[in-house]
């Protein structure tokens, strides 16, 4: 599976892990010269607090384009430093 934005690829990777519908890609398939820190974060009930990446791509800047688990829950403890996208923001192939 691979992210685009802007015709560059943000992630690639055949070993992506799934939750509630998301790919989470593995921290070494992610293209993080691309990526922004973001000040936002969100909790969710069962994984914990989410962190945040713009990315900037040929002139291309979008808000929030991707999240994290930094200190997930045990439950989701598989998917820590994993990176998902917005389907909105970004192209998946």
């Amino acid at each position: 599976m691979k992210v685009y934005l802007n015709g560059e690829v943000l992630a690639e990777s055949t070993e992506t892990i799934v939750v509630e519908g998301n790919h989470y890609f593995p921290p070494s398939s992610v293209n993080k010269e691309l990526f922004t820190d973001s000040t936002t974060s969100t909790t969710c009930p069962w994984k914990g607090v989410a962190s945040y990446y713009g990315a900037d791509v040929n002139g291309k800047v979008v808000n929030d384009v991707a999240w994290y688990y930094p200190t997930p829950s045990a439950k989701a403890e598989h998917i820590k430093d994993y990176v998902a996208f917005y389907k909105n923001k970004v192209t998946f192939e």
